[in-house]
This record gives C-alpha cells, sequence and structure tokens, in this order.
C-alpha cells in the first residue's frame, strides 16, 4: 500500500511540476551596470523566441515567461547575461562591460582575435568615441596623436586632404613608407579616406610589432591600422541615432609683421625699386590712404562645414544589421576649395540556428565632389593663391581688377593679386569620386573544433576629373601663340580602378588538459587589381558657348595651324599578390602564451628567384599577474611581452592613391618608347634600362613590452621597446646620361629605427555620482640611422633626411655682410658652396612626439581635452626667408624686420645689410626650428539625464561644442608649425570651432 501511495505521489507532483513550468508569469527586476547604476532602455529577450521588452529609465523590466525559460540580457558597451527562470518571479541582473568591445584586438583580414590579456602583440586601440563627433574629413586627421608611434603630419588644410603617415619612424627611403590600411578586411589606401565617414568607425587598433604586423607579410612593414564599422548586435530592438555638427573654420594666423602700404612704399624708396622709388611722401601718403589691403583676407575666407549622420541598428535571434546615411559639405578655408561627400554603409551579421554556419556582409557606397586648387606650394604668381594672399603688395587694390579682363593684365610681379583674382573668375578644378567599399565572409565549423573561412572584398573607384581655363583669361591668353585667337583649355580624365582581396583559411581550436589552449590556422590569399583610363587636353575655346564639361565650344584643328591640336592619354595596368601563410597561438593557464607566424608572399614587382619573400615572427607573453605570489599585489595586470620577427615592402616607388597598386610594377623589364627623334622624325628609343636584381626590401623588429594596470585599474598603461632594422632599402639610383635614362631603383644600404613608446592613463577622481577626473599620455622616442648609401653628402649612421649645410653665424658689424663657419669652424663671409657644408644633425622628423590630456564629467556635464606636442623637428621657412629678401622689394611684400637692418648707425642686428655683397648664400639660415605644443582638440558639453530624456521620449540626447587646433604655443613664426619639409606658400590647417548633437530614439 505504502508503495502504491508512493508512486500515486510522484505521479501528481510530476503532474503539477509539468503544469507550474507550462504556466505564464510575470518576471521582474533592475537592470544595472557593475556599480549598480540602473541601465536605461537594456534588451530582455527570451532566447528563442522573438518575445522581449526593454527597460524604463530606472533600469526596471518586466516580462511574461515560464519557468526554464531562458532571459538573455543585453546593452551596448556591456557583456551579454543569460538566466534561466527558476521559481523566484523578481531577477536582477548587474552587466559588466564588454570586455570584448573595449579590449579585443581584431586581426580583421583574418578574424583573429585576442584580448589585452592574451594578446602578445603591441597594438593600441583608439575607440569610435574619440572619433565621431569631430569635424575632420578624414579619419586619419582625427588619429593624430592618439596611439603612440603613430606620427600624422598633415601639410594641407584642404579638405579631406592627404596627410603623411608614418609608424615609429620611416621605414624606407623611396619605397612606401606608410602602414597598410584595412577596413572590414579590405585593404584600402590611406588617401581614400577623403570619401569615407569616420562616423561610421567602431574601433582602430594600431598594430605596431612584427609579432602583430609579419602576418601581413608584402605590406606589413610599416605597420598595419586595422578599421571596423559599427555593427548591429543581436536580440537588440530597433535603435536609431543621429550626429550633427556645424563647424567654422579659419586661418590660424601668422607672425611675419609684414608692413603696411605706406611702410612697404617707403621702403621701396629706400631700396630705389618698386612704386614708392619713384614718388614723393604726399604721394605714399596718398595711396596708403587708397589701398591698405590685407591680401589673406581676399584669398582666404571662414569657411562654413555641415556634418550629419543617421545610423540604425537592429538585430533578432540570428542576425543584427547597422545601417548609416551621411552627409558632409565643407568650404575651404582657401578660396576655390571645398569638399562635398555622400555616404551609405550597410553591415549584416547573421547566424544559422544552431550556430555552425555564420556569415556577414559589409557594403559602403559613397560619392565626394573635391574641389582643390592646384599649383598650391608653388612659387607661380599667376596660380598660386596662398602665394597672392601673402606675398601681394598692400597698395594694390581688388578694384584694379575688371572681371573679364585678364588678358589686357601686365605680367609683372606686381601684378600678381590681379593675375590671381582673373584665376579665381576664370578657373574651375574639380574631382568626382565613386567608392564602393564591399566585402562578404562566411565561416563553417566542420566539426567542434575546425572551421573553414572565407571573404572576399572588392574595392571600386571611379574618378572623373575636370579642369578649365577660360578663353579670355590671363593664363590663356599669355600663354597662347602668336596668332591663335581663341585659346583656352579643358582637361578631362576618367580613372577606374577595381581591386578584389581574396582570404580562405582553415582554423583549428582545441582545449586538452584544463590549462591547454590552442589556436591554429591555415591561409591563403589572392590580391588582384586593374586599372583603367582616358582622358584628353582640349586646346582652344569659343568664349561664346563652352562650358565645363559638357563639350560645347571645343575648336576644330584646321590646316592653318596647330592651335587646336588636341592631347589624348589613355592608361592600362594590372597588379597581383598571391600568399600562403600559417599561425599557431598556444596558451597556458591564461600565464603564459606563444604565437608563431609564418608566411610566403609572390609580388608582380619582381623578377624570377626574386618574386617571393618569406616572413616569420615569433611573440610570447607573460601574464606575471597571474602567478601565485601576485595574488595580493595592486596589480591587476601585469603582463610581459617580447617579439621579434620580419615582414616586407614590396611598394617600390612609394605611390599612394589610386594608382598606388600600379607604380613600378615593370622596373626589371628593358622599356622603349616613341617619340620625335633627328629631324623630328618618329624614333624609338630606350626609356628604362631593367634591375632584374631588384628584390623585397626586408624589415626585422624586436620588441619588448610591457602593460601593467594597478589599483583597481585606476592606473594603466604600456611601455615598449623596439628597433626595426630595414635591409635591401628601396633607393633611385642616378646613371650616366650616354645611357638614355635618369636612373633605375636599386636595393642598396639599410636604416635603423629604435625607439620607446609610452601610453599611460590614470583616474584621478572616480565616483558614481560626484566628479570624474582621468589624466591621459601618449609619448614616442624614436631615432633613425642610415647606413650603406654610398653618397657623401650623407652621414652614414645619420638621422634620414639630416640636413647638409653651411652655418650661419649673423651678421657682420662692420660691413653688414652674412657671416657663416667654414668646415674648421672659421668664420667667413665667402663660403665653399661644397667643402664647408657639414652635418648639422637635424632633420623635419620630430624625436618626441605625442600627446596628453584630460577628460572630466559631473552630473551630466563634461569636458576633454588633447593636447598634441612635437619635440626635434626642423624646416626651412621659405615664406620668411621671401619676407626679408631685399631683391623682391618692389615685387612682393615685406617684413617689417628689414626695418633694423644693418647700416652704419645700427651695426648690431640680426638683419643684414639691404646691399650687402652676399645674399646669394643662405645655408642654414632659414632652418628653423617646428617644436610646437598644441591644444589639438577641446570638447565640452552635456549628457542629458533620464528623467528630462523619458518626458521627451528618447534614448539619449548629448549636447556639445568642440574646437580643433584650438591654440599653439610654438617659435615657428608661419600660420602653422604642422608641416611637412620645406613648406612655402602652402595650404595651411586651419582653427575649427563646432557645434553638434547626438540623440538616440
Amino acid at each position: 500500500m505504502k508503495t502504491k501511495f508512493s508512486g500515486i505521489l510522484t505521479l501528481f507532483l510530476a503532474f503539477v511540476v509539468q503544469i507550474t513550468f507550462a504556466q505564464d508569469k510575470t518576471v521582474s527586476g533592475v537592470v544595472s551596470d557593475e556599480n549598480g547604476m540602473p541601465l536605461p532602455t537594456a534588451n530582455v529577450v527570451i532566447k528563442g523566441t522573438s518575445t522581449g521588452t526593454s527597460t524604463d529609465f530606472d533600469g526596471n523590466y518586466s516580462i511574461k515567461a515560464k519557468v526554464g525559460d531562458k532571459l538573455q540580457f543585453s546593452y551596448v558597451g556591456y557583456g551579454n547575461k543569460e538566466v534561466t527562470v527558476q521559481a523566484a518571479n523578481k531577477i536582477n541582473i548587474a552587466l559588466e562591460p564588454d570586455n570584448a568591445l573595449d579590449e579585443v584586438v581584431i586581426v580583421a583580414a583574418y578574424d583573429i582575435r585576442r584580448t589585452q590579456k592574451t594578446t602578445t602583440s603591441a597594438i593600441q586601440t583608439v575607440s569610435s568615441e574619440t572619433i565621431s563627433t569631430r569635424p575632420n574629413a578624414s579619419l586619419v586627421q582625427t588619429l593624430q596623436g592618439q596611439a603612440a608611434g603613430l606620427n600624422i603630419t598633415t601639410n594641407s588644410g584642404q579638405p579631406g586632404g592627404d596627410s603623411e603617415i608614418n609608424l615609429r619612424g620611416v621605414g624606407s627611403l623611396s619605397g612606401k613608407t606608410e602602414p597598410l590600411f584595412i577596413m572590414d578586411g579590405i585593404p584600402i589606401d590611406q588617401d581614400n579616406f577623403r570619401s569615407l565617414n569616420p562616423n561610421e568607425i567602431a574601433s582602430v587598433s594600431v598594430l605596431k610589432d612584427a609579432g602583430a604586423t609579419s602576418i601581413y607579410g608584402n605590406r606589413g612593414a610599416n605597420g598595419v591600422i586595422i578599421i571596423t564599422t559599427k555593427r548591429g548586435k543581436k536580440n537588440s530592438n530597433l535603435q536609431v541615432t543621429y550626429t550633427g555638427i556645424t563647424s567654422i573654420s579659419q586661418l590660424q594666423g601668422h607672425d611675419y609683421d609684414l608692413m603696411n602700404s605706406k611702410e612697404q612704399l617707403l621702403l621701396e624708396r629706400a631700396v630705389g625699386n618698386g612704386r614708392g622709388a619713384t614718388i614723393g611722401d604726399a604721394e605714399i601718403d596718398a595711396i596708403a590712404r587708397y589701398a591698405d589691403t590685407e591680401w589673406v583676407d581676399v584669398f582666404f575666407r571662414n569657411a562654413m562645414t555641415q556634418n550629419h549622420t543617421i545610423g540604425i541598428t537592429s538585430g533578432g535571434e540570428n542576425s543584427s544589421s547597422f545601417t548609416s546615411v551621411g552627409y558632409f559639405d565643407a568650404q575651404g578655408i582657401l578660396k576655390q576649395s571645398a569638399l562635398q561627400r555622400f555616404n551609405l554603409r550597410n553591415n549584416f551579421n547573421g547566424n544559422s540556428k544552431n550556430e555552425r554556419f555564420n556569415y556577414g556582409t559589409s557594403l559602403s557606397l559613397n560619392f565626394s565632389k573635391n574641389d582643390e586648387p592646384n599649383s598650391i606650394g608653388s612659387g607661380a604668381v599667376n596660380r598660386n593663391y596662398v602665394l597672392g594672399a601673402y606675398q601681394s603688395l598692400p597698395y594694390r587694390s581688388p578694384s584694379e581688377y575688371t572681371v573679364g579682363a585678364g588678358g589686357d593684365l601686365a605680367p609683372t610681379f606686381a601684378n600678381t593679386p590681379l593675375l590671381l583674382l582673373d584665376r579665381l573668375a576664370t578657373y574651375e578644378r574639380s574631382e568626382n569620386e565613386i567608392k564602393i567599399l564591399a566585402s562578404i565572409n562566411a565561416g563553417y565549423k566542420l566539426t567542434d573544433k575546425l572551421t573553414f573561412n572565407t571573404r572576399v572584398s572588392a574595392d571600386f573607384t571611379d574618378e572623373q576629373f575636370i579642369r578649365s581655363e577660360a578663353p579670355e583669361s590671363f593664363n590663356s591668353q599669355f600663354f597662347a601663340g602668336v596668332g591663335e585667337d581663341l585659346p583656352g583649355t579643358v582637361d578631362q580624365q576618367s580613372t577606374r580602378t577595381v581591386a578584389m582581396d581574396i582570404v580562405n583559411s582553415l582554423n583549428y581550436s582545441t582545449k586538452f588538459g584544463d590549462k591547454h589552449t590552442l589556436d591554429t590556422g591555415i591561409y591563403m590569399e589572392y590580391y588582384k587589381a586593374h586599372l583603367r583610363s582616358f582622358g584628353f587636353r582640349q586646346n582652344g575655346l569659343d568664349p561664346k558657348t563652352w562650358y565645363p564639361g559638357d563639350g560645347s565650344g571645343f575648336i576644330d584643328d584646321n590646316a592653318d595651324n596647330d592651335f587646336y591640336v588636341d592631347t589624348v592619354n589613355a592608361g592600362y595596368n594590372n597588379a597581383g599578390l598571391f600568399s600562403y601563410f600559417a599561425n599557431a597561438d598556444y596558451d597556458y593557464d591564461n600565464k603564459y602564451g606563444l604565437t608563431l607566424t609564418g608566411r610566403r608572399d609572390a609580388s608582380y614587382r619582381f623578377a624570377g628567384s626574386n618574386k617571393w619573400g618569406t616572413f616569420y615572427a615569433v611573440a610570447g607573453r607573460w601574464n606575471i599577474d597571474q602567478e601565485s605570489f601576485m595574488e595580493d599585489s595592486a596589480f591587476n595586470l601585469l603582463k610581459l611581452r617580447a617579439s621579434y620577427g620580419t615582414s616586407g615592402n614590396q611598394d617600390i616607388a612609394g605611390v599612394s592613391g589610386q594608382g598606388a597598386d600600379f607604380s613600378a610594377n615593370s622596373l626589371t623589364l628593358d622599356l622603349y618608347a616613341t617619340g620625335s627623334g633627328y629631324g623630328n622624325q618618329n624614333s624609338i628609343f630606350q626609356s628604362q634600362i631593367a634591375n632584374p636584381d631588384l628584390k623585397w626590401e626586408t624589415s626585422g623588429m624586436t620588441n619588448i613590452g610591457l602593460d601593467f594596470e594597478v589599483f583597481n585599474s585606476r592606473l594603466r598603461g604600456s611601455l615598449d621597446v623596439y628597433k626595426k632594422d630595414t635591409e635591401d632599402v628601396f633607393q633611385f639610383q642616378p646613371t650616366s646620361s650616354y645611357t638614355g635614362t635618369t636612373g633605375q631603383s636599386v636595393n642598396a644600404g639599410n636604416l635603423i629605427n629604435k625607439g620607446v613608446d609610452l601610453s599611460l592613463g590614470y583616474d584621478v577622481l572616480k565616483s558614481d555620482e560626484g566628479l570624474n577626473l582621468s589624466v591621459s599620455f601618449v609619448g614616442n622616442y624614436n631615432k633613425s640611422e642610415r647606413y650603406g648609401a654610398q653618397d657623401s653628402t650623407i652621414e652614414e649612421g645619420g638621422p634620414i633626411g639630416q640636413y647638409y649645410l653651411i652655418r650661419y653665424a649673423g651678421v657682420n658689424p662692420a660691413n653688414g655682410n652674412l657671416l657663416f663657419l667654414d668646415a674648421n669652424g672659421d668664420l667667413t663671409e665667402t663660403p665653399d658652396e661644397d667643402a664647408d657644408r657639414v652635418f648639422t644633425g637635424k632633420n623635419r622628423y620630430a624625436d618626441y612626439q605625442g600627446s596628453f590630456g584630460f577628460e572630466a564629467d559631473y552630473k551630466g556635464f563634461y569636458v576633454s581635452t588633447q593636447f598634441n606636442y612635437v619635440i626635434g623637428a626642423d624646416r626651412f621657412d621659405f615664406n620668411y626667408s621671401g619676407f626679408i629678401d631685399p631683391t623682391s622689394v618692389g615685387n612682393f611684400r615685406s617684413s617689417r624686420d628689414l626695418q633694423r637692418a644693418w647700416t652704419p648707425t645700427n651695426r648690431y642686428t640680426d638683419i643684414p645689410s639691404l646691399t650687402a655683397t652676399n645674399l646669394n648664400f643662405s645655408g642654414d639660415r632659414f632652418l628653423q626650428s617646428a617644436d610646437y605644443l598644441r591644444l589639438r582638440f577641446l570638447s565640452f558639453g552635456y549628457n542629458f539625464n533620464r528623467s528630462v530624456l523619458e518626458k521627451m521620449n528618447l534614448k539619449t540626447l548629448r549636447l556639445f561644442a568642440n574646437a580643433e587646433n584650438f591654440l599653439t604655443i610654438t617659435g615657428w613664426r608661419g600660420d602653422d608649425a604642422e608641416g611637412i619639409g620645406s613648406t612655402q606658400n602652402n595650404y595651411p590647417t586651419p582653427r575649427t570651432f563646432s557645434i553638434g548633437l547626438e540623440l538616440g530614439l
């Protein structure tokens, strides 16, 4: 009886439990962060269903669920959590920050992922928070100062203008020195960022040492920069964000202390040249009253920029999506310069229900229209607006120019501003670019440990270039031939490139024992690129009917002359790379790690046995903080890293931009060309001498690093010491003129870069509701050495680009002439241009560069700063040399510094006599320090609190104001201390102020 009763009771209890599990009930609770603060709009979803809800502004949620259901909790920036519903009706969840977002390092092209604790390499990540609200047209300019060792110099204020990028020094002489950029697995050129929207970026990882870059073999010698764009998150509700920024940019201003009209005319009288030399005081006063023009205000302007981006994210159980639409419209501070851009991006990820198959797509559609004046930085008085802005005589007036009368202007230097006003009215130049970036990736788990992955990506660019010079313009009329009644030109060029990259891999991951983990992969990569171009120049335009770009007004050739013979060009080029490689990553108990990489590459730029290059790397780590003797220490992270490896450079000519893949791809061949020979007869001649011995430029890098976090991670940082030795350096070697060519590219000598990277962060104040304050520092010291140059003007072991000059010693108080030092250090007024030059130890590359700043927030208000610094850079200030050149008086504007020139009564001065006899010598007189400290970025804003947002039905709302290049402290007297080499009359980078908002729905 007892047994029977027990059986009935068991069946009854099972029935009750079954009913209990099948019955819906209300589960509620609070979702909070790691500090207990509630998370509004967090997602709560029943796994395997579409049933879900979101938390309110106090983090509360409520959902109908059954016992046994699994609730998935997620929030952007935090790791997901999964909880099974039991008998309790209340479930409170605390989410932890998603370290995978903050710390994961993605070698995106090959889908290799490591966390900060497990990576063996020197890698620094820049988050989207420091990118998305900046007004820069190019992502590259935003990265300046944010990663130790990444030296970015922008030499132009043109919106979206190109920058020079070097990572841990300059790794080549004539070859490419810029890092490899990869966006969502697609290799791209850094000059492409003009057309891309920085607000789409999720993170940027800077790969520095061989342990990280060797897997990229043929393109990793100068470092690798991995860019990942934003993506949706599974099991998340539809979210819409908007970012809008309005900016105004202005010239930073120089310190050349230029003369006004009266001063300039009086100087011309003293020198005896120019208008002032022939008139008296009364007329000088009259002219000065009539015109005292600041030509900077004529050719430069305050420029407006609009930047708008809408982002849409959503996700289901097995898929997620991110879509963004962007519009950017920027005026340049120099007239006739602008950039307009439209962007559309969609990223999609998905997987099968059993999660064995996963896939992803990335599609970016971009259009840009770039108006960029040419001849900037040149000495062309009829073409360079910057020259006109700085050097035009102040007593000339814009009213002296009549639109359409450029052909009547006299070709004199004094007419420089009028010639340029005519060009503003009669010249057009623009580039329209369509850029499409697309990739698709898929992976399938053949077993639980073995996965097959494939990625196919494409980069398509179509560029339409047009430039026109009106027939009535000064330039057209001045350069017209005798009898050429209808001058004027139109240039049109169409260039199309497409590059495909295919990567297939087998990846094996296993754990054995309790402490051993092994991840391995074998890969095959194939890269193929094609270029096609066509263009023409139309000579001769009818002023009555012509219009830029539509083909009207073209003048046909005739039998009377050859003025209107058009010229045409076409381009056809291909490029290709093939690689296979493997890597293995071993971990023991989260304490010790070892990574091995081997890669073999074939490049189309080399011939025969030199076609293939082999590269490798070995990297290891010791997580000291995981040792038992560290249990009670203050360290949250203490990791020692070391690596050595090699990478290759096959980019011989260092060309960037759309044609980068197709440069210097036939240097191993003898080439011939046709042209005019003796008696103007069509002839064939040798245009290139082959160098079949040309081979890979190879860099070997040693790196030792230390990562640390102390005091609950309030103090954190990384320290790396490195040495990079580049062998078989690409150089251009001159040849005898008897060969019919100027020279050929060869491998000769080597370069060494060695230095230190340091990154630090410290939370000075940290509280839940009070004031939070953190400070940061990024720094790099780099020393370069050059060997085997076989050139007496290059010092063995000296720095790259070292200036080899005569030393300037001041002004001779006896006669006002310039003084110099000869090779022995003795004073002389007549140095020998060759024998008295010495190595100065100076070059244009900084010894120290980086940034520091702070971030603070209090009850929704925040302020953020970034100060950039450069120490040890030297450049020629040729602008200043022109302003104090007595021989230019009467033609161009002068500095007031000439007012203190040497005279018999003013013998001790730094300005020589206006009639000095040795002004043709300069030496290092105008070689100036380009060191600076700049408040590169300042941001102030307010995040609205939850109660206000709830009333507005918004999830987030932030208002902010930013300033770029707000303040610069420097001894450089020009508009911009930042620049490349010996800049003169170049387009300076502007100071920019912006306001904006971010909101989320």
